[in-house]
């Protein structure tokens, strides 16, 4: 995912928590807030040290999420900056469960296009 694609900041992260919303699920949290006109969507990724003990465990889980989005990408909103954070559970999910888990939460905060079909590959 290229760098104008993310959330870099900590003063943009903090933006996104204190004014966005919030939805999740058993292994992943959305933080989403609408910016208008905005070209393309942007996201952060956090996994903490809660999730997985080893920077291997953690980088693998960001590696998913990120794959995940990239092929998600058409059919995500693009006037939103998001956060995605995994909760402790992330970190038994497999790449295909990780992209199943992550559809869930987007439709849940209703970042994914309804017009484009959602799959699952």
């Amino acid at each position: 995912m290229r760098k104008r694609y993310r959330v870099k900041k900590e003063r943009e992260f903090q933006q996104v928590f204190e004014a966005g919303h919030s939805k999740a699920n058993r292994n992943f949290v959305i933080y989403q807030l609408t910016k208008p006109g905005q070209a393309h969507f942007r996201v952060g990724i956090s996994v903490g040290k809660k999730v997985g003990h080893t920077a291997v465990c953690r980088n693998q889980i960001k590696r998913y999420i990120r794959q995940s989005l990239q092929e998600l990408e058409p059919q995500l909103r693009q006037d939103v900056d998001f956060l995605v954070i995994a909760r402790k559970n992330a970190k038994n999910l497999d790449m295909k469960e990780t992209k199943t888990n992550l559809i869930h939460v987007l439709k849940l905060s209703q970042l994914l296009n309804p017009k484009q079909g959602n799959q699952v590959d």
